[in-house]
């Protein structure tokens, strides 16, 4: 009986692996992706690709030749590893490098040809699925609930399917902070800030805007969910001096007057759930009509890909990159995203930022 295609997929993948593992030469693998070894192949026990392989031998003329025959770059093994990974446990920054690259300009690619969110596959902002974490409009027709954990964090959930999802939790006070700071300090009008954030949550961001030695003499806060606006006139929002919240999406007002009529804000800064990269990068092409002049600063939630460092890092990138294109420059900040002595700061809750490090960004309108 002869063997099907499947099996002689198997066997061709099998030796191709067994071949880098076993550090033969460069002839001898592209002799065999020559005769049809498959290079998309993984290993049923470990879900090991030839990429993947060629990480573990640190090869990168290997590498190099499997991304050139098509290796999927974005391939995970059984424990969610990418050969990228693989790579940056190593210390290997030539291999990784490489391979993030190419990622980077697959995913550029992609978005071009296809005018669709970039893969893996279209990342959400703080969220993973295609559920009511996943879906602008079933977020919006969800049910939020505000409470307080047993370590006295204050979280904003909401429930799918018997399991919670934060949409923002109090650990994330550290990273607002910083970038308050990154954002305000030393502007040129500190005395008559304009801010616009898109995205209100637990209401951190706001609050420490509101909290500067001269809080912002307008401040306008985006919001769409019903809970969350309820939320916000509970805690008194709509009393605020200075304050205006428009009630819906920011795609609703982002050409309209009552935005634009401001005349450009001196901080603008995002942070939604449940949309995803194309519409934040939607969001970017706005940014020169939105920001006031040159010394105006942007910053968006970067936590795309966020619970993979080899995605986080490819996103960062692809974020400058969109950003440059609309005539910003970026600097970035590490600031420690640790959970410090709250081991458990997640509960019950689905992780959606798992690395150590966040890295901060503030744009600011390139000189002409």
């Amino acid at each position: 009986m002869e063997d099907s295609v499947d099996d002689i997929a198997t066997q061709l993948g099998e030796d191709l692996i067994e071949k880098i593992l076993n550090h033969e030469s460069i002839e001898v693998i592209r002799a065999a992706l020559d005769a049809g070894s498959p290079v998309w192949y993984q290993t049923q026990t470990e879900g090991l690709s030839p990429l993947h392989a060629a990480a573990y031998v640190q090869n990168f003329q290997l590498v190099k030749l499997l991304i050139e025959k098509g290796a999927i770059w974005n391939a995970v093994n059984h424990l969610k590893n990418t050969a990228g990974d693989i790579a940056l446990s190593f210390n290997n920054e030539a291999i990784y490098t490489y391979i993030r690259d190419a990622g980077i300009r697959s995913e550029l690619l992609l978005g071009l040809l296809e005018k669709r969110p970039l893969a893996e596959s279209s990342l959400i902002l703080r969220a993973e699925d295609g559920s009511a974490s996943g879906s602008p409009d079933a977020f919006l027709q969800s049910k939020l609930k505000y409470t307080v954990d047993q370590y006295g964090q204050n979280i904003c959930m909401l429930e799918i399917d018997g399991e919670e999802v934060g949409v923002m939790m109090g650990w994330e006070r550290n990273i607002m902070e910083v970038t308050v700071q990154k954002l305000c300090e030393g502007h040129p009008n500190t005395s008559s800030l304009k801010v616009l954030n898109v995205g209100f949550g637990l209401g951190i961001i706001d609050s420490l805007f509101q909290s500067l030695l001269i809080p912002p003499q307008d401040h306008v806060i985006i919001e769409a969910h019903p809970d969350v606006l309820a939320f916000m006139r509970k805690q008194g929002w709509y009393n605020k001096k200075g304050v205006r919240i428009l009630e819906g999406r920011w795609q609703d007002f982002i050409e309209s007057p009552e935005l634009l009529g401001f005349g450009g804000f001196d901080i603008v800064y995002t942070d939604t759930f449940s949309e995803d990269y194309s519409d934040l990068r939607q969001f970017f092409e706005h940014l020169p009509d939105l920001l006031a002049d040159e010394d105006s600063r942007f910053s968006f939630f970067n936590g795309l890909g966020a619970t993979n460092a080899f995605f986080y890092d490819i996103y960062t990138h692809i974020s400058e990159l969109h950003l440059t294109n609309v005539g910003l420059d970026v600097c970035w900040s590490d600031v420690d995203a640790s959970a410090n002595d709250m081991e458990d700061r997640w509960g019950d809750s689905r992780e959606y930022f798992s690395l150590p490090i966040y890295r901060l960004p503030v744009g600011k309108m390139k000189l002409m």
